[in-house]
C-alpha cells in the first residue's frame, strides 16, 4: 500500500490523542488555577460559617471567640464592584480600564493564622507608616491580576470603585499575594465603613483546637437564621463539581475521535493484509506460524501507533496552549474564567501524556488485532492459489465483524446501559452504552449491506452493470463493511453532535421567547451592598412614569445557598412596581402548566422551581420545599427572633417545574408580592420597560437614562442597558463560544471518514487490478468497468451513509435525553436539522463515489493482459 494510506491512520490516532490530551489539560489548568486561587484567600481553616444570602451578623463572631473548642476565626468579608484605574501621569487623568473587583475585608491580625496570602504588603512609599496604613481608611491592596488589568503604568497610585449608585476613590496602598482574577484587600473595619455594612460578615474561617471533634462539635453548634457550616475547600470543589459534567462530555467525545481512529486503524490494516495476502501465505508456506505472522501485523501497527501517539502528545500541548489563549480554562463553558495562558508542566502532565500516549498505542493495536488474527488463522495453500484474497482471509470467521450474534448483543447491552441513573452526577452508564451502540452498529454492517445490495437489486432490475456490481457486494460485504466502517462511526458522531447542538439551540430560543417578554431590560452593575444594587424609589418611580412607558415591571435576584456542599440556587421575583398586582407566572413549563394556586393551605407560599432546583434539592412538583431563609419581623412565619431575624422554615409549595438554561444550578421562581411578604427587601435589581406604541426602543432608552443621570451623574457607567435583540445576541455568542470545541470534533470526525473513504476505497480498488484485467477480457470496457467502479463505491457509502444516520439518531437521542439530563439537570426536546444532515451525507456519498472513480482510472490504466499476467 502507498504511504499515504498508512499516514491517514496515523493521522486519526494522532487527531484523537490530540483532542482527548487537550481537552483534559485545558481543563485540569483552570480548575487548578481556581483552586489555588480559592485557597489562598479561604486558606485553610478547619470549617466556614458562611451566609445563606448575601451577609449576616458579626455577633457570632464573638460566640465563637468565647468557644473553647475554637483556636482561631477569622472574619472575611466579601463583594464585587466596578473598578476603575487611572494613570498615574498628571497629563493623563481619564480612566484606562473598567473591570469587575473582587473586594476582600479582613482582620490582618485573625487572618495572619488562617490565610496568610489576603495580608496586605504596603508599598515602601509608605515610609514609617507601614503598619497604620494596613488600617486606614479607604486604602486598598492590589494582587497581581487586578493591577494588570487596571492600567499598564506604574505605579497604579488610585483606582475608582463602585460604592452603590457611585464611584468613590481609594489609594492604592499596596499589593497582595492573592492568586487567580483580579481581587484587592482591605481592613475589615474600614470596608464595613466604606461600603456602609457595619456589623456584617460573609463568612468566617474557623480553626480548631487540636484534638476537637470536628464533626462532634459541628452538631452541637446552633447557628441562627441565614448561616450555615461548610467545610475548607466547599469553593473550589463546588467549582470543580459545577464544571465536572462538562469536562467529562468533552473528553468522552474527544476520545471518541480516537475511537474512529481505532477503525480507521482497522481498515487500513486490515485491507494491507488483504493486499499482500499471497505473500503472507508464501512465508507460511516457508515455516513461519499464524502465531508469528500476527505478531508481524502487530509490530507493524505498533510502529503506526507510536508515531500517532508522539504527533498526538505534540499536537495536544499545541491546541492546550492555543484553547487557553482563545476559549479560557472552562472550553467556552462559562462556569469560571482562566487569567493562565500556558501550559503548566508538573507530574500531573506528565502522567497525562503517558496515559493518553498509551491510549493512543492501545487505539492502534485494538484495531489491528482482527486482521492479525485473519493471518493467523488463513490457510496458506488456499491463498497461494488466490482464493479468498479479500473477504475469508481478512475477516476469518472468528472475527468480530462476522460475528452473527455478538453485535446486536452489543446494541442491546448499550440501549440497557444508557438506562441506568448517574453516578456521582455523571452519565457513566450513556457514555459505556454510547461506545457499545457504536461497536454493536459497526459490527452489524455486514448484514445491513447484504440486506441493501438485495433491495438495490430489485428496484435496478436486470442492468447488467448494476448486477454485478450488487452481487459482489453481496459476496464480500465483510469487505465491504470494513470501507464503511471508518464512515459509519464519523458519520454517526458527527450527526449525533449535529442535533445535540441544533436541539440545544432550539431549546434556547423557545426559552428566550418565554423569558424575554419586554423589549428593553435595565440592570445596575453588580456592586459591593449584596447580589446587585438596588435603584432608588425615587428613580424607580421617574422611569415608570416616562412619557414613553407603556408597561414596567421590576425583578430582584438573590443568590441563595440551601447546602454548603452545592452552588446556590438563584431566589428570583417580578411584578409591578407596586404591591397590589403580580405578573403572571409565564415560564417554560416543563410539566405542561403550574398547578392551580387553590392547592395552597394556610401560610403555604407558591414557588416555581427549575430542572436542577428538583434534581439536586428534592423540590418534587406538588410537595412542600422548606427553606431556612432569614426573615425580618414582622414577615410571614414566627418563631423566636434574633435580632428582627426569625429562624422559623419557610413552607413553600412546588406549583410548577420549568425550564432554566442559564442557571445548571437551579433558580426558584415566586411573585414580587410574595418576595416582599417573605423577606421584606424592597430592592430592585432589574427594570422591565415596554415602550408605547410609535416610540422607537432607542428613544426611550436614551430617556430613561436622562431621566437617572441627576441622581447618577455617571449612569453610563453603572446601568446596563439592553433590547431583547441584544440579549440574544449575546446568548447566542455564549452559546457558539461553549459549543466551539464541538464544532470541532464534528469537523475532525468527518475529516477522519472521509480519509477512511479515500484510504479503504482506493486500497480495495487498487487490490482489483486482476479482476479489471479479467472483465476486460471478457468484454468491458474502460468506461463499463469505471461505471461499475463507482455503483460500487455510491452503493457502499450510501448505505454506510444511511447506517450512520441511524446511529448517529440513535446517539443523539441518548445524548439529548440522557446525558443532558443527568449531567446538567435540564431537558429539552430533540430537533434533527435535516437539511444538514442531508447535504451532510451527500458529501459522505459523494467522496465515496469520487474516491473510487479516481482509483479506479488508476487500477484499469494498465493493460489487460499485464493485469492478469501472473495467471499465466
Amino acid at each position: 500500500m502507498h504511504p499515504w494510506r498508512y499516514a491517514t491512520a496515523v493521522l486519526a490516532v494522532s487527531l484523537g490523542v490530540a483532542l482527548g490530551l487537550a481537552v483534559q489539560i485545558i481543563n485540569r489548568s483552570a480548575v487548578g488555577e481556581f483552586d489555588r486561587a480559592a485557597r489562598s484567600v479561604e486558606g485553610t481553616p478547619d470549617v466556614q460559617l458562611k451566609a445563606t444570602q448575601e451577609y449576616f451578623d458579626e455577633a457570632l463572631l464573638a460566640v465563637l471567640l468565647r468557644d473553647p473548642a475554637v483556636a482561631a476565626a477569622s472574619p472575611v468579608l466579601e463583594l464585587a464592584a466596578l473598578a476603575v484605574g487611572a494613570d498615574s501621569s498628571p497629563s493623563q487623568s481619564t480612566p484606562t480600564a473598567k473591570i469587575r473587583l473582587s473586594v476582600v475585608g479582613v482582620d490582618v491580625f485573625a487572618a495572619a493564622a488562617i490565610s496568610p496570602a489576603t495580608i496586605p504588603r504596603p508599598d515602601d512609599a509608605t515610609g514609617g507608616n507601614a503598619r497604620s496604613v494596613m488600617f486606614a481608611p479607604s486604602q486598598l491592596f492590589l494582587n497581581a491580576a487586578a493591577r494588570a488589568q487596571l492600567t499598564q503604568s506604574t505605579p497604579l497610585r488610585s483606582v475608582e470603585l463602585q460604592n452603590g449608585l457611585e464611584f468613590q476613590t481609594l489609594r492604592v496602598a499596596g499589593s497582595v499575594n492573592l492568586a487567580g482574577r483580579a481581587a484587592a484587600v482591605m481592613d475589615l473595619g474600614a470596608m464595613q465603613d466604606q461600603f456602609g455594612l457595619l456589623g456584617r460578615l460573609s463568612r468566617i474561617d474557623i480553626r480548631l483546637r487540636e484534638g476537637v471533634d470536628a464533626d462532634r462539635w459541628q452538631q452541637s453548634l446552633k447557628l441562627p437564621a441565614g448561616v450555615l457550616l461548610a467545610k475548607s475547600g466547599n469553593r473550589a470543589e463546588r467549582a470543580s463539581e459545577s464544571s465536572r459534567a462538562y469536562r467529562a462530555n468533552m473528553t468522552v467525545l474527544a476520545l471518541v475521535a480516537l475511537f474512529v481512529g481505532g477503525y480507521l486503524v482497522f481498515s487500513v490494516v486490515a485491507l494491507s493484509v488483504s493486499k499482500r495476502l499471497p505473500q503472507w501465505a508464501l512465508l507460511g508456506v516457508l515455516g513461519l506460524s499464524g502465531r508469528e505472522r500476527a505478531r508481524l501485523v502487530m509490530a507493524e501497527a505498533t510502529i503506526l501507533g507510536l508515531i500517532g501517539a508522539v504527533l498526538g502528545l505534540a499536537m495536544g500541548l499545541g491546541l492546550a496552549t492555543l484553547a487557553l489563549e482563545r476559549l479560557g480554562g472552562d472550553l467556552g463553558g462559562g462556569y469560571f474564567s482562566s487569567q493562565q495562558k500556558g501550559v503548566v508542566v508538573d507530574a500531573g502532565l506528565v502522567l497525562l501524556l503517558v496515559i493518553y500516549g498509551a491510549l493512543g498505542l492501545v487505539a492502534t493495536w485494538v484495531g489491528a488485532w482482527w486482521p492479525a488474527q485473519s493471518t493467523r488463522h488463513m490457510s496458506a495453500a488456499a491463498a497461494l492459489k488466490g482464493m479468498g484474497l479479500v473477504d475469508a482471509a481478512s475477516f476469518g470467521s472468528r472475527g468480530f465483524i462476522s460475528s452473527a450474534w455478538l453485535p446486536w448483543a452489543l446494541l442491546a447491552c448499550g440501549a440497557a446501559m444508557c438506562a441506568l441513573p448517574p453516578i456521582a452526577q455523571l452519565s457513566l452508564g450513556a457514555y459505556v452504552g454510547i461506545g457499545a451502540l457504536l461497536v454493536g452498529g459497526v459490527g452489524a454492517l455486514p448484514p445491513l449491506l447484504a440486506q441493501g445490495a438485495r433491495y438495490a437489486q430489485g428496484l435496478l432490475g436486470a442492468q447488467p452493470l448494476a448486477s454485478l456490481a450488487l452481487a459482489r457486494a453481496h459476496r464480500v460485504r465483510h469487505s465491504a463493511a470494513a470501507s464503511v466502517s471508518g464512515v459509519v462511526a464519523s458519520l454517526s458522531l458527527a450527526v449525533a453532535l449535529m442535533v445535540m447542538v441544533a436541539s440545544f439551540r432550539d431549546g434556547v430560543t423557545a426559552w428566550l421567547d418565554v423569558m424575554l417578554p419586554a423589549p428593553l431590560y435595565m440592570r445596575v452593575a453588580p456592586s459591593g451592598a449584596g447580589d446587585a444594587v438596588h435603584f432608588s424609589p425615587s428613580a424607580l418611580q421617574s422611569m415608570a412614569s416616562a412619557p414613553g412607558v407603556a408597561r414596567f415591571e421590576v425583578q430582584r435576584g438573590r443568590a441563595l445557598s440551601l447546602n454548603p456542599r452545592l452552588p446556590s440556587v438563584y431566589w428570583q421575583s417580578r411584578g409591578t412596581l407596586g404591591d397590589s398586582a403580580a405578573s403572571d407566572a409565564k415560564l417554560p413549563w416543563v410539566t405542561g402548566s403550574p398547578l392551580d394556586l387553590s392547592r395552597l393551605a394556610g401560610d403555604e407560599v407558591a414557588i416555581y422551581v427549575s430542572e436542577a432546583v428538583v434534581e439536586l434539592h428534592a423540590a418534587r412538583l406538588g410537595d412542600i420545599f422548606e427553606v431556612n431563609l432569614p426573615l425580618v419581623t414582622g414577615s410571614i412565619g414566627s418563631g423566636a427572633t434574633d435580632s428582627g431575624v426569625t429562624s422559623k422554615p419557610l413552607k413553600l409549595r412546588v406549583m410548577g417545574v420549568w425550564r432554566d438554561y442559564a442557571r445548571q444550578h437551579g433558580a426558584i421562581w415566586l411573585t414580587r408580592q410574595d418576595d416582599l411578604r417573605l423577606t421584606g427587601d424592597p430592592g430592585v435589581s432589574d427594570v422591565l420597560v415596554w415602550p408605547k406604541a410609535g416610540v422607537a426602543t432607542e428613544v426611550l432608552r436614551a430617556s430613561l437614562l436622562e431621566r437617572l443621570r441627576p441622581a447618577m451623574p455617571r449612569v453610563d457607567e453603572l446601568v446596563e442597558v439592553a433590547t431583547s435583540d441584544d440579549i440574544r445576541r449575546l446568548t447566542y455568542t455564549a452559546f457558539d463560544r461553549s459549543f466551539a470545541v464541538t464544532t470541532w470534533l464534528q469537523a475532525v470526525a468527518i475529516g477522519i471518514g472521509l480519509f477512511g473513504v479515500a484510504a479503504s476505497f482506493s486500497a480495495q480498488v487498487l487490490a482489483r487490478r486482476k479482476e479489471f484485467g479479467l472483465l476486460a477480457h471478457l468484454g468491458l470496457t474502460r468506461a463499463q468497468i469505471l461505471r461499475l467502479v463507482s455503483i460500487e463505491g455510491a452503493l457502499w457509502t450510501s448505505i454506510g451513509a444511511l447506517a450512520g444516520l441511524g446511529l448517529g439518531l440513535c446517539v443523539a437521542v441518548v445524548l439529548v435525553k440522557v446525558v443532558n439530563p443527568q449531567s446538567f439537570h435540564w431537558t429539552m426536546d430533540l430537533s434533527v436539522p435535516w437539511m444538514r444532515v442531508w447535504v451532510l451525507m451527500a458529501v459522505v456519498v459523494l467522496a465515496g463515489t469520487l474516491t473510487t472513480w479516481l482509483a479506479g482510472r488508476a487500477a484499469v490504466g494498465r493493460s489487460a493482459v499485464m493485469a492478469v499476467k501472473e495467471d499465466w
